[in-house]
């Protein structure tokens, strides 16, 4: 089967080659870097791991105050010398090369700051050279443990700029700083006095290497911090992207200090940059459940408690029965404050299947690592678990409603970011709710509160009750209560399958079968049928292309139901294109070509690299294909 799965990789691989590359990401958990791989040039620098800082003063329905960028283009060489970039070992650490010369570019996990290393390798490829996104209003020379830098200032951005050299420095012309040395770490401070102490920790950190050795004890370290996979990889390329998505998973989490203007710690972005790097609710959850479950203990610990350390939240008290909650209804800035809408939307957004997945997630966890200090845990809100039921389970519950002899979920926007206008009865999220509360049953009892279990229970049965009342109709599985083409079948229901809140063959054979209405031409499926008209209009295109979310949990449900055959091709695909991409996992394929997804069909587009609904939904993939396998 093994050599059958790499044959089908590899004839896959031969047509999977994308008409343009992937950019690559670097990231320490402080800040992100991008890189163009066809011209080995960053072409990023974010001093903070998220796209949006905070929210703007006055403008309620903004993105918010966008982080600084400070690079257009840092490279070293002329143009027109052939050039390349990739993932070393699998990690954040980029290996490019141009012409005859090599280097390195990384944001260093042992340095707690956003600091950028860029390090020559090799001589005769020319100097570094560097554009910046903004002009250039003040350089001047500053030193510290013995060490002579540059501190950068730029119009429009209020965070300075410290160049330090990491290796032996020459002359070179004011305008061009970094042709001074072939090695530098580009470190953002938050403002000028810290420079003193940047310095000293970047030395500190250096510990005497010389540059070139700086990438490998990167790496080593980066060995040091990965678990023994658990899976039995079914090829060399599924290893490689294993291990390329576990390190997405970490880059994508920050590790910014919580501070008296920022509760950001542990939030993980939906996605790397330049494209939708927020913390989305909904993509953090895959991302902590890949990441627990991998053994990944302290990265998933601090994802939940970023979840009730962030605020402030509970924005949307009147949109939810006046309760407030902890969790946010759809994401959040960087400072960790709610942020209740997506705005491409152009208004707010109700999520509730958000509360149910952070009940999910915090009673897995709970399930696989003995740790009860984490529910006593205090947060703003007061101890970790009284937060999780007074400010999460009672507002779910608060925003339910009877349906026939049980409960369901009141309208909302839920999985798909469906517009507020358009709420609906969403049988993702009742879904959500029970598989939530089942989880939370338990952590009630193992903390004692065996009223709140038993409540727990309770409520779940109800919901259980009101969920094949509205949702399992004449023999149907369908997306929503309200009638209409784009839900009666939904991508979501794959999830809610292999969740087990759906048990019935006919209706799980039903369901499957009519997901061919979703194939779409890229030779996966699209998450609904979209009833957009207006081409104007981004959803219009957004829900015609192939989604991989969905294609990952369709190829888990042909697993559990023995289809394994097709169930390795999905897979394969998948791994075949990734492996043609710097093993980056996107959100989409192209299956509708047009300008907001340019490229041949079957060329990864959308946000990309995805996270939890990339690397994350990929890791959880090869879990559950083990753990049947060894039920089986």
């Amino acid at each position: 089967m093994h050599r059958l799965l790499r044959c089908v990789a590899l004839i896959a691989l031969l047509f999977a080659a994308p008409a343009a590359a992937s950019h690559l990401v670097t990231g320490n958990g402080f800040g992100f870097t991008v890189v163009a791989p066809e011209t080995g040039q960053a072409t990023s620098f974010y001093p903070h791991p998220y796209s949006f800082i905070r929210p703007e003063p006055g403008k309620p329905l903004s993105e918010g105050v966008a982080t600084a960028n400070f690079v257009k283009a840092i490279g070293w060489g002329r143009g027109g010398q052939p050039a390349s970039a990739e993932y070393l070992d699998d990690s954040q650490v980029i290996s490019g090369r141009r012409g005859a010369s090599s280097g390195e570019v990384f944001m260093p996990f042992g340095l707690d700051r956003a600091a950028l290393v860029i390090v020559q390798d090799s001589a005769g490829g020319g100097a570094w050279r560097a554009q910046w996104r903004h002009p250039l209003r003040s350089q001047r020379a500053v030193s510290a443990a013995g060490v002579s830098a540059l501190l950068l200032r730029f119009a429009g951005i209020d965070q300075p700029l410290l160049l330090i050299p990491l290796a032996a420095v020459r002359t070179a012309s004011a305008g061009q700083p970094l042709a001074a040395s072939s090695a530098w770490a580009l470190v953002a401070l938050d403002r000028a006095a810290d420079t003193e102490v940047a310095i000293r920790d970047v030395v500190r950190w250096q510990a005497g290497l010389a540059a070139p050795e700086l990438a490998a004890r990167e790496v080593a370290q980066f060995e040091q911090w990965r678990v023994k996979p658990t899976v039995r990889f079914a090829s060399d390329a599924e290893r490689h992207l294993w291990r390329q998505s576990e390190t997405m998973l970490r880059i994508a989490q920050s590790r910014e200090p919580n501070r008296p203007d920022r509760h950001g710690n542990g939030l993980i972005v939906a996605a790397l940059p330049d494209t939708y790097f927020t913390p989305w609710v909904r993509d953090m959850a895959w991302s902590t459940m890949a990441l627990l479950r991998m053994g990944h203990q302290a990265e998933a610990r601090a994802a939940l408690l970023a979840y009730f350390n962030a605020r402030p939240t509970g924005k949307m008290r009147s949109q939810v029965n006046g309760a407030d909650y902890q969790v946010s209804v759809v994401r959040y800035f960087g400072d960790g404050a709610e942020e209740p809408f997506f705005t491409m939307e152009g208004s707010t957004n109700i999520e509730f299947d958000d509360w149910g997945e952070v009940l999910w997630v915090l009673g897995e966890y709970l399930s696989k690592y003995d740790d009860p200090a984490l529910l006593q845990t205090e947060t703003p809100r007061g101890r970790l678990y009284e937060t999780a039921r007074d400010f999460i389970v009672r507002p779910l519950m608060a925003n339910t409603e009877r349906y026939g002899a049980g409960r369901i979920v009141a309208g909302d926007t839920s999985i798909w970011e469906e517009r507020q206008k358009d709420a609906k009865h969403f049988a993702f999220s009742t879904a959500m709710a029970i598989v939530g509360l089942g989880e939370f049953a338990n952590v009630a009892a193992r903390f004692g509160d065996d009223p709140a279990a038993a409540q727990a229970l309770h409520d779940v049965d109800l919901l259980k009750t009101g969920f094949t009342a509205a949702f399992a109709r004449n023999g149907e599985l369908r997306g929503t209560l309200e009638p209409g083409i784009k839900n009666d079948i939904d991508g979501a229901l794959i999830p809610i399958i292999n969740f087990g809140v759906i048990s019935d063959p006919k209706l799980i054979t039903n369901t499957v079968d009519r997901m061919s209405l979703l194939k779409v031409a890229s030779g996966g499926y699209k998450r609904v049928r979209s009833t957009y008209t207006d081409p104007k209009i981004f959803e219009f295109w957004y829900e015609k292309e192939e989604f991989l979310f969905v294609d990952l949990q369709l190829a888990q449900l042909y697993r559990r139901l023995g289809r394994t055959a097709e169930a390795d091709a999905m897979l394969a695909r998948i791994e075949a294109k990734a492996a043609a991409d710097h093993d980056i996992i996107p959100e989409m394929y192209v299956a509708v070509p047009c300008k907001l997804f340019p490229g041949r069909i079957g060329d990864p587009t959308g946000a990309l690299p995805m996270v939890g609904y990339g690397a994350g939904a990929f890791v959880l993939h090869l879990l559950d294909r083990e753990s049947l396998g060894a039920r089986t």
